[in-house]
């Protein structure tokens, strides 16, 4: 009987409605018991029987709100109470209002009730779950998007990896101009052999999440012993239907299945953060070569400078530069033009670059003008190496379109050891004035600035 809104209004219509209706047939159906039809059809006993239905339809509603209503008056308060909940975490982001151990119901029964008790405490750890999900995406996500920087992405990412997918041992796979190397790993013994093992080269390949179980040749370096890893997940780095790289996670043991399904959402938030900062690394490269000679550029070259000529002068280490210039290159472009005098700068630049020692280099100071910078160079030492630059430039002549073209260059140098300056463009000055000198004696000859003082 649906008279109402109100289930309980309903509930006792309908037992009160069954009630009447058992006790007007009460009397017709104890005439089948022998009882004479002048007691049972009476008008006393059809009011008795019919109030003992009501009395019976009465009781049964006085149960049910006793029973029943509590136990959903309690569900509906909890669920009210994670409503608000939740409407306070949206809006605020605190979240402690919504604990699933605070907020379940009690399962005191195994009936419906029991279930639907069960039910809503899922729910509620459903709903934790989620927020935890959404919480640890929002963070790695914030954490690829705060840095351009390949390795601080790939470190910020491995930490994600260990903390939130349970890896043991991670490896992430990834290069500029087409290469792939092993750009950051933790936890693996030899995470640069991934790079060529089937696994990789498969995912790779087919753009799809490659796994095994107990893999031969991976080794967890664990702090007290090295392990073998459970398993091992192969995610490609996908950007365009393109594999740009592929993340390696290792664990110890079983992959969680709620850490599988996190792994998918991390690895196309890192592809995009580290293609981006691949191509930011890309740009950032082609910006400080010169176009020309492929060595540092002006600007690039003189923020280095700075930078080395600071930590030389706080160890207490000696730094030197020394500058080139080639002889009469005017007269290169005019006798033998613009191509021949590219081609002179470019092999100019490739032998003094040769003989330079590893921490060294090279910048394109001016039009024909180099300037080698050398940490730690001290007087004997730069002496040397300005010769050694001096002469390999002269060594060998330039062929162009089958015409040798001889050049000489003049070198000045100068190194904190022996030359009081406060910063490192007075000691570059001191080495131009150096090279100016080399040149008013008759080029081709390496001068040093201590000689201005002679």
């Amino acid at each position: 009987m649906h008279i109402s809104r109100n289930a309980f209004t309903n509930l006792a219509s309908s037992m009160i409605g069954f009630g009447v209706v058992i006790g007007l047939g009460f009397p017709f159906a104890v005439l089948a018991a022998g009882v004479p039809a002048s007691v049972a059809l009476t008008p006393g006993f059809l009011a008795f029987t019919v109030a003992a239905g009501c009395l019976v339809g009465g009781v049964n509603i006085l149960l049910a709100r006793l029973l029943v209503r509590p136990k959903l008056r309690l569900m509906a308060h909890q669920m009210h109470e994670v409503e608000e909940g939740l409407k306070h975490a949206t809006y605020t982001g605190d979240w402690t209002n919504c604990d699933p151990d605070e907020c379940a119901l009690p399962v005191d029964s195994e009936d419906e009730f029991g279930e639907a008790a069960a039910a809503f405490n899922r729910l509620l750890r459903a709903l934790a779950e989620s927020h935890t999900v959404e919480e640890r995406i929002t963070d790695f996500t914030n954490a690829m998007s705060a840095e351009l920087d390949v390795q601080a992405i790939c470190r910020a990412a491995i930490d994600c990896f260990r903390r939130d997918l349970g890896a043991t041992g991670v490896a992430i796979i990834g290069g500029l101009g087409g290469g792939l190397e092993v750009l950051a790993s933790h936890g693996l013994t030899d995470p640069g052999a991934l790079v060529e093992t089937d696994l990789v080269r498969h995912a790779i390949r087919s753009l799809r999440t490659d796994s095994m179980s107990m893999p031969e040749h991976l080794v967890i370096d664990a702090a007290v012993a090295r392990l073998k890893p459970q398993h091992v997940i192969v995610y490609p780095l996908v950007l365009e239907s393109t594999a740009i790289g592929a993340v390696v996670l290792a664990s110890s043991g079983e992959v969680p299945r709620s850490a599988q399904a996190l792994g998918p959402l991390f690895i196309r938030t890192l592809s995009v953060a580290l293609s981006n900062a691949l191509s930011h690394e890309s740009m950032r490269r082609i910006a400080a070569i010169d176009g020309l000679t492929g060595l540092l550029n002006r600007r690039v070259g003189l923020d280095r400078l700075e930078h080395d000529y600071v930590g030389s002068v706080h160890r207490g280490h000696p730094i030197g530069v020394i500058m080139v210039d080639i002889d009469h290159f005017k007269q290169v472009n005019d006798d033998h033009g613009h191509l021949a005098g590219d081609a002179v700068l470019r092999e100019v630049a490739s032998a003094a670059a040769a003989v330079l020692r590893g921490d060294d280099y090279l910048v394109r100071y001016g039009g024909e003008e180099f300037l080698a910078v050398l940490p730690g160079a001290g007087s004997a030492q730069i002496a040397e190496i300005a010769e050694r630059v001096r002469a390999g430039a002269t060594a060998q002549p330039v062929t162009v379109d089958g015409v040798e073209v001889f050049v000489t260059v003049s070198a000045g140098y100068a190194t904190t050891e022996d030359q009081r300056v406060d910063d490192a463009m007075t000691l570059v000055a001191r080495a131009d004035e150096a090279l100016l000198l080399a040149k008013r004696s008759g080029r081709n000859r390496s001068v040093s600035a201590l000689a201005l003082t002679a």
